[in-house]
């Protein structure tokens, strides 16, 4: 096992490799960027994000009249968009602060190397480094995606189970009907939905709109902070539920019932054990396995993307949040960082599912596969 984890860690290098460089090119071929960005603001067309330029000893923060520095004005031609008329020097400038006055390669080549030391250099257009605007974020998607995962299969798992006991039933029709349709409803209407009903809407004001915590949360005693912690999250994390639980509910049913049609179980049953015991002792663990392969799939997804609407929403600074906004604002430092978090996180999870694999049946040996 020793083995086989070492060649998965060693695979986990030329894979994060690869996705930064296909993430980096897509991005130099992507329109605009931040040079126009900060143009567009200097300039007054665009009203949106906000950077720092400190070239040729003045500072510049988005002011139009601070924006254009005098000088030789050229009004010829300029790979960017919203250029024609500023000082070169001045442009030239926005790229040596940028880091686009080196080639390509060289940028890549030192964008991997700070990566590896985790060195994930400073925001463009927020005055903080990269690693504590995630950090800040961090505990937003942690909650949502942690709890979401964890409440998804704590009640899909026995909710599958008892569909595939009661296979074709009223029980079993009825709730696939309630799950299909849930499944079908959009998180991001059910959030507003919850909202007019409950946050201040047009009916009751019984849970919180915005926020992880309350303002005064650092002041209450520890078991308020508890109830203060979940009070936040029952809104974000119910919308987020009610489409979370058909893949794995139907998942695990459909494994149950592959299990129980096989020929061990039904010796286990003519040796005279109870139902309980031939679910539980012999279907579970073979039957589990598919749905345990799921798990970073779905963690993931709640972790990350599947959260970015509700945060949106319910006013929840995640992750998810963050990243959309870094992509809007073209603050490529903070897109980078957050592929290379992501894709690093996921591919860990992922060997810890195959880990998970031989703790569940230790039939399993990876040690005699290829990688």
């Amino acid at each position: 096992m020793a083995a086989y984890i070492l060649r998965r860690l060693l695979l986990i290098v030329p894979t994060m490799l690869g996705i930064m460089l296909v993430t980096f090119v897509i991005v130099q071929f992507a329109p605009g960027g931040p040079v126009e960005r900060l143009i567009a603001q200097l300039t007054g067309t665009d009203a949106g994000a906000t950077a720092k330029f400190s070239g040729g000893g003045s500072d510049f923060s988005g002011s139009s009249e601070q924006g254009m520095p005098g000088g030789d004005v050229s009004g010829g031609s300029s790979k960017y968009r919203g250029a024609q008329g500023l000082d070169p020097e001045f442009i030239a400038s926005l790229e040596k602060q940028f880091g686009f006055d080196k080639p390509a390669y060289e940028r890549f080549g030192q964008m991997i190397w700070n990566y590896l030391r985790f060195d994930f250099g400073e925001s463009y257009f927020r005055d903080t480094s990269v690693l504590t605007l995630i950090a800040e974020r961090m505990p937003v998607s942690i909650s949502l995606g942690l709890w979401m995962t964890l409440i998804s299969y704590a009640i899909s798992i026995p909710l599958g189970i008892r569909k595939a006991v009661s296979d074709g039933a009223r029980f079993d029709v009825w709730t696939s009907s309630v799950i299909v349709i849930g499944y079908a409803i959009p998180g991001f209407l059910v959030a507003v939905f919850l909202i007019v009903l409950f946050a201040g809407g047009s009916f009751l004001q019984i849970f919180p709109l915005r926020g992880l915590v309350s303002e005064n949360f650092w002041s209450l005693p520890w078991y308020q902070k508890v109830l203060d912690y979940f009070w936040h999250l029952v809104l974000p994390l119910t919308a987020m539920a009610l489409s979370a639980f058909a893949t794995t509910t139907f998942l695990t049913k459909n494994s149950f019932l592959e299990e129980i049609r096989k020929q061990y179980v039904i010796t286990a049953r003519a040796k005279g054990l109870t139902e309980r015991q031939v679910l539980y002792g012999h279907v579970f663990r073979n039957a589990m396995l598919i749905v345990i392969a799921g798990f970073p799939g779905a963690f993931i997804g709640a972790f990350f993307a599947g959260s970015l609407l509700i945060e949106t929403i319910f006013t929840l600074d995640g992750l998810g949040l963050l990243g959309f906004e870094s992509i809007v604002n073209r603050d490529y430092p903070v897109v980078f960082a957050t592929v290379y978090i992501f894709s690093l996180l996921g591919l860990l999870i992922n060997l810890l599912s195959d880990l998970t694999y031989t703790w569940v049946d230790p039939r399993i040996d990876f040690e005699t596969r290829e990688v």
